[in-house]
């Protein structure tokens, strides 16, 4: 029947989208602000020009691979909220290795490469502290995330205005910048690194491998399914939620160390810029399929990016683009869940 093909799963899709735009649009005509410029604006600050292209997917780095890793744990049925701590983690491990190789005489390659390589575990090891919380304290994934990132946070403050401030000050443009030979190669001309570029793509391709096409990533789901009947089945539950939230650790601890040697160039107090709320909202708006994680990211990203430029030549408010985010992801489930309904009834 036509309601279980691909088609019209798409089309559900599209009016979700449509039904957001169209609410945004009355909530701007509402506030006398002309939609049509704030759409163009949108664009045009998003892919303009290479340079806003660039930053683009400057953005979309990080997003993605928080995305990559909030699948798995979706996947697993699992609300890692904690994951925006989980790449504070793995910014401020990056961070700490950098500053302690830094002045030594390894080559600054093998330098970047531990220095990654730490933000990766650190991510894994807060989020491992999140599974555990879950499944050994009985505490809601939801709560333990939530309160492991302010933990995270005030860690960072304590270590930009205490051990790791700058020289004689301690000031909110964080912890004294790395020399540029511990930067992660850049392209001429512009910030992005083809290096983080090549990590970010290669993530999402193995997480859709992973889930797609291993007897793990079957396991895995067959847990987020239906706990009980996994445990009943004989699938070690309680070892796959934790391998669950250590593959979405490290992942994060990457997008960490991806904003400290590629981005930022040092430890700031908001080193996370919000991409882990963000990778939920990307995440949910995907189904958990990892197939559409990347072009999904990429138009988030964009959506950051361009509403920049909406207080500069129309004098709005650039949180717009948040409003039609979660817009997005409110309809998409709605429509999904309405759908879902009317298949059960049928």
């Amino acid at each position: 029947m036509l309601k279980n093909t691909r088609w019209a799963n798409l089309l559900i899709q599209l009016a979700a989208v449509l039904m957001a735009l169209l609410l945004t649009t009355l909530i701007m005509l509402a506030a006398d602000a002309p939609p049509l410029e704030a759409y163009a604006n949108i664009i045009k600050g998003s892919f303009g020009s290479l340079d806003r292209i660039s930053k683009v997917l400057l953005s979309w780095i990080p997003l993605l691979l928080t995305t990559a890793g909030l699948l798995i744990t979706f996947s697993t049925g699992l609300w890692n909220i904690g994951v925006e701590g989980q790449i504070v983690l793995g910014a401020i491990a990056t961070t700490w290795v950098l500053r302690l190789f830094q002045d030594s005489a390894i080559a600054p390659g093998w330098i970047i490469f531990l220095s990654i390589l730490a933000g990766m575990i650190g991510g894994a090891i807060w989020a491992s502290l999140a599974g555990a919380l879950k499944t050994f304290g009985g505490v809601n994934e939801i709560f333990g995330g939530l309160g492991l990132n302010f933990v995270a946070t005030a860690l960072t403050l304590w270590l930009i205005f205490g051990p790791w401030k700058r020289p004689g000050v301690g000031s909110m443009s964080g912890t004294q910048p790395f020399p540029e030979e511990l930067w992660l190669p850049q392209i001429p001309d512009y910030d992005l690194s083809y290096w983080a570029l090549g990590l970010a793509i290669a993530s999402i391709v193995a997480v859709y491998f992973l889930l797609q096409g291993t007897y793990f990533g079957l396991r895995l789901k067959a847990v987020g399914k239906n706990f009980r009947a996994a445990h009943l089945l004989g699938i070690p539950t309680w070892q796959h939620m934790m391998a669950a939230f250590f593959l979405c650790g490290i992942f994060a601890g990457a997008a960490g160390a991806m904003q400290v040697t590629a981005v930022y160039h040092r430890l700031i107090p908001s080193i996370s810029s919000g991409y882990g709320y963000l990778g939920l909202l990307v995440a949910m708006l995907v189904n958990y399929q990892a197939i559409w994680a990347a072009p999904v990211a990429l138009f988030y990203a964009a959506l950051n990016i361009g509403s920049i430029q909406l207080p500069i030549v129309l004098k709005m408010d650039s949180s717009l683009s948040g409003v039609l985010q979660g817009m997005l992801v409110l309809f998409v489930l709605m429509v999904e869940g309405i759908r879902q309904r009317y298949l059960r009834r049928t």
